[in-house]
């Protein structure tokens, strides 16, 4: 019998396939059941368009047989079959599809779809086999066929004996080498596990004789075992189920089933699009950050599934990087794929999903944060950073899209609220959103720079997280009323009036303030008269973008760039310490010396702030005290 040989491009296609273009080799057994789908799929069609046909969906199935001793794996189909030319044109040409050839000759009639349509994946076998054999009747024929090849030197056919119309294949296993453990595609737990995470939605029964145990007839203890037929895929998915007989307990078991976390989804989320683009998706926030979430480990995306087959475990295109946390699937009829499913373009289709995804989870959030706030903040704990990130990240190219999901705490509410919320209740003379910046709640609370902004009747936003302050920098205002920071040297506030009589007694104590300026040399950029200080005698407060807070944390980042804020040390003139230090400056300049050092140093306490000369300070101390 004549061995025909492979076209030159098609061998090096083949050789560059096994040893390349698949990520892991247990797709091979994907790639099969899906051209064993189709094969029944094209039965189905046929029946729609041909009177003469019947359907009987109970009658058709696929079946995966493993055989230890010969080494072998069967793959039966009980679809349309193929034909000697079939055989030759399907199987001698890589890469020219019987499936893409069908769907394109029908392809203005209705039917089902075709999932494999690109013609490589047959040739996965060999991945794992060094032998594949393909015995086949077509439907309306009396002849069967053997295809046979050893892989890239060639391939064989000849007549054969096979009563059914169908296709099986087989493969003789290779044996195992140093590093490569093919035994495990003989394994029924193996084959199992493969089945049901690349093809547990094929529509029709994938069947196996399983194994097991049960009690021997008549005793209590003794066991004896026995094989059955079972089907190993679920077929439908949840996905293209009618939301109405869906319970909650419904998508919790998928999530748990799928492994998408060990916690309770807070939301669950479940798209039917039967437009341009179709697809279904069921998409999960979940409650719990994952322990690697912020770490090289984590992987985000989605599920990617073309037809009920899994292309990819996570597809990352499908989410934008602020929404990494969801969890879920997406099934698309429409995805333009190559290399028989294994490698996803970068096309329109994947763009228009991506983009509609993202536009429904922000609106799930905000459905949350209105309607189920406990739940929200729940949610928000957990990934609140990740959207501020997405704020600040892109050069705030995305801050139109989130800047309705972030909460802060407010000073008047005592709990997170949102920006609108804060907006919506500002004061008629309210020129800005005040926020302050510490390391918590209660140290923000104390901080003196409030005192003034707290007196107004103003809400005041605490920012307690790193990320906080980039992110409002990049997002600059809301509802056109800009953010400002109760550290900044201009609040805002003061009336005409106020800023003459300020600039009056500044420029009364201006030799003062100059004098101090200069005992603190480089450490501040000015010393002034505060009228934000009510209490306290003492703070700093900042010019320019870069605020104290923002130099704390570029400091404590491994590639400082010894960033700094611009510090003005500010001076209460209604507390008692300034008129000491007024009698101080006339008399005794030594004193004044001691007294703005000691005031320079409680100001970076309160800030919480390294002080230089920790041992001066306490020795200054000592000086006021004797």
């Amino acid at each position: 019998m004549e061995k025909k040989q492979f076209k030159a491009e098609s061998k090096r296609l083949l050789e560059m396939m096994i040893n390349s273009i698949y990520s892991q080799r247990e797709v091979f057994l994907r790639e099969l059941i899906s051209n064993a789908s189709d094969a029944i799929d094209k039965i189905y069609y046929k029946a729609l368009t041909d009177d003469s046909l019947s359907f009987e969906k109970d009658s058709y199935f696929i079946k995966i047989t493993p055989n230890k001793e010969n080494r072998t794996l069967t793959i039966l189909d009980t679809g349309i079959g193929m034909t000697k030319e079939d055989l030759e044109n399907n199987l001698g040409i890589i890469a020219k599809s019987g499936s893409l050839a069908f769907k394109k000759e029908n392809e203005s009639k209705d039917g089902h779809d075709i999932i494999g349509q690109f013609g490589v994946g047959f040739y996965a076998a060999f991945m794992v086999a060094d032998v594949v054999t393909v015995i086949s009747k077509a439907l309306g024929s009396d002849e069967a066929y053997k295809w046979e090849s050893e892989g890239a030197e060639g391939y064989t056919i000849e007549p054969h004996e096979k009563d059914t119309v169908g296709t099986e294949i087989i493969l003789k296993i290779k044996e195992n080498e140093e590093e490569d453990n093919y035994d495990e595609f003989l394994e029924e737990y193996k084959l199992k596990s493969i089945i049901k995470k690349y093809s547990d939605f094929i529509r029709y029964p994938i069947k196996m004789d399983v194994k097991g145990q049960r009690a021997k007839e008549g005793s209590d203890n003794e066991l004896e075992e026995y094989e059955e037929e079972q089907i190993i895929n679920s077929m439908v998915p949840i996905w293209r189920k009618n939301k109405n007989e869906l319970t909650d307990e419904d998508y919790v078991a998928f999530y748990n089933e799928k492994h998408y976390g060990f916690d309770k989804p807070i939301k669950h989320i479940h798209i039917n699009v039967d437009g341009t683009v179709r697809y279904n998706a069921i998409l999960y926030i979940p409650e719990n950050m994952p322990y690697d979430y912020y770490s090289k480990e984590y992987e985000k995306g989605l599920e990617l599934y073309s037809n009920g087959v899994l292309i990819m475990n996570k597809c990352s295109e499908l989410l934008p990087d602020y929404f990494s946390f969801v969890k879920g699937m997406v099934d698309s009829e429409d995805l333009s794929l190559n290399i028989s499913r294994e490698i996803l373009q970068q096309d329109r289709q994947l763009k228009f999903i991506s983009k509609n995804i993202s536009k429904k989870i922000k609106n799930e959030l905000k459905s949350l944060m209105k309607n189920d706030r406990e739940n929200y903040e729940k949610f928000y704990k957990s990934f609140g950073r990740q959207l501020k990130y997405g704020v600040y990240s892109d050069f705030g190219s995305n801050k139109e899209v989130l800047q309705d999901l972030l909460m802060f705490y407010s000073s008047k509410e005592k709990k997170l609220v949102s920006l609108d919320e804060y907006v919506s209740r500002m004061a008629e003379d309210q020129k800005y959103i005040y926020y302050a910046s510490g390391e918590s709640i209660e140290r923000i609370e104390k901080l003196p720079q409030t005192e003034l902004v707290s007196e107004k009747g103003y809400e005041i936003l605490f920012f307690t997280e790193d990320i906080d302050e980039f992110a409002i920098k990049m997002l600059m205002s809301y509802n056109e009323k800009e953010f400002k920071s109760v550290s900044s040297g201009d609040l805002g506030i003061e009336s005409e009036e106020d800023q003459k009589q300020t600039e009056s007694e500044q420029n009364e104590n201006k030799e003062l303030f100059e004098f101090m300026k200069n005992i603190l040399s480089d450490k501040v950029k000015d010393v002034r008269l505060s009228k934000r200080l009510r209490s306290h005698p003492v703070c700093l407060t900042t010019e320019g973008e870069v605020t104290i807070e923002m130099e704390k944390i570029l400091s404590a980042m491994p590639d400082n760039q010894n960033v700094k804020a611009e510090k003005v040390l500010e001076i209460n003139s209604n507390h008692e310490v300034f008129q000491s230090l007024k009698n101080a400056f006339e008399s005794d300049k030594e004193k004044i010396t001691l007294y703005t050092n000691l005031l320079y140093n409680q100001a970076l306490l309160i800030e919480g702030l390294p002080i230089q000369d920790p041992v001066e300070f306490t020795n200054d101390m000592c000086k006021v005290m004797v």
